[in-house]
């Protein structure tokens, strides 16, 4: 297995009125190919603009992202234009990604339009009528609009969309948060068919643990801007180490009376992600927080097997192998 996806100190700082907003601070990571890097964290942890930004939709501050070996914040607008039809991205709100003017056939053709990959309309309505097979969307549909089809079928032609080109990674901004349980599991289905068939590489962004635990190979938890914890799926559920993450899966809903889950409950006020100077930024809402988590930021340390915690306590928090914690 091979890395096709390296982030090293990634960061994205925006000005405003009171200084810099942190929304990405630091974050190094890999995804290999024909696999899938789940993101995870709450609303505001800068998930999303992590992946705009490894997509150069908005420009990174400082850092390196590469991409097969080669630093694509280097290159020319022209020259990353080359590398576009790779690097594709699924947004999180179907109807307002798609243009409310073109139908169902026109939104899918039009990436093959702007980068001329195949000239003949005829063989361009083949190709879209194969995507549409594809993502399980019937053709009848082609000539319709967004408007007259559900958020399931919307989704589908984003995905349609994002494959149009042929791309080697697409990153999942939350794409099945609008979608109710049915439907999401069949675009989580839908998503996993197609990594096997064409050996996609997924960057997948959400906040729903239980929907990453489903489809992701690795994990990295966010929270205000920094990775927190990071490691392959089965570990950090069976030994979640930081205490951020023990909150987010306490959260998860059991469907059995025997078996509950403790909730823990987060109490403090969140720091703010303007200047937030050298310290933990979970340490206002954590229980296990001591004089040094105010007064210095903790870097990511290996527990073991790769399994990456940004906790200056980790060791002596421990884990009760099962993602929760026994403190009171």
């Amino acid at each position: 297995m091979s890395t096709l996806l390296e982030i090293r100190n990634l960061k994205k700082y925006y000005s405003v009125s009171g200084g810099m907003l942190h929304a990405v601070d630091d974050v190094t990571l890999s995804v290999e190919k024909g696999e899938t890097l789940g993101i995870v964290g709450e609303s505001g942890c800068g998930k999303s603009t992590l992946g705009k930004t490894i997509l150069r939709l908005t420009p990174p501050t400082d850092g390196e992202i590469l991409y097969n070996g080669q630093d694509i914040t280097k290159l020319s607008d022209a020259e990353f234009k080359k590398l576009r039809p790779d690097l594709q991205m699924i947004f999180q709100d179907p109807m307002s990604s798609l243009n409310p003017r073109m139908s169902v056939k026109e939104q899918i053709e039009e990436p093959m339009l702007i980068y001329k990959t195949i000239p003949d309309r005829q063989e361009r309505e083949k190709k879209v009528l194969e995507l549409m097979d594809t993502v399980g969307l019937a053709r009848r549909y082609a000539d319709t609009y967004p408007h007259e089809l559900d958020g399931g079928r919307r989704q589908r032609i984003g995905i349609a969309r994002g494959l149009a080109l042929e791309p080697k990674l697409i990153i999942c901004d939350e794409p099945v948060s609008a979608l109710d349980v049915l439907i999401q599991a069949q675009i989580l289905n839908l998503l996993q068919d197609l990594q096997k068939e064409k050996g996609l590489t997924y960057l997948f962004i959400t906040h729903d643990l239980s929907v990453v635990k489903h489809i992701s190979h690795n994990i990295c938890v966010m929270y205000l801007g920094q990775v927190v914890e990071k490691c392959d799926t089965p570990t950090l559920f069976a030994h979640t180490m930081h205490p951020y993450t023990k909150a987010l899966l306490s959260a998860i809903p059991v469907p059995s009376l025997k078996n509950r889950r403790e909730r823990i409950l987060l109490k403090g006020e969140l720091t703010s992600p303007v200047n937030p100077g050298n310290r933990c930024r979970f340490a206002p809402r954590c229980i296990y927080a001591k004089e040094k988590c105010f007064n210095c930021t903790p870097e990511l340390q290996d527990m073991g097997g790769g399994h990456m915690v940004a906790c200056h306590f980790c060791k002596e928090i421990g884990d009760d192998g099962n993602g929760t914690t026994d403190a009171t």
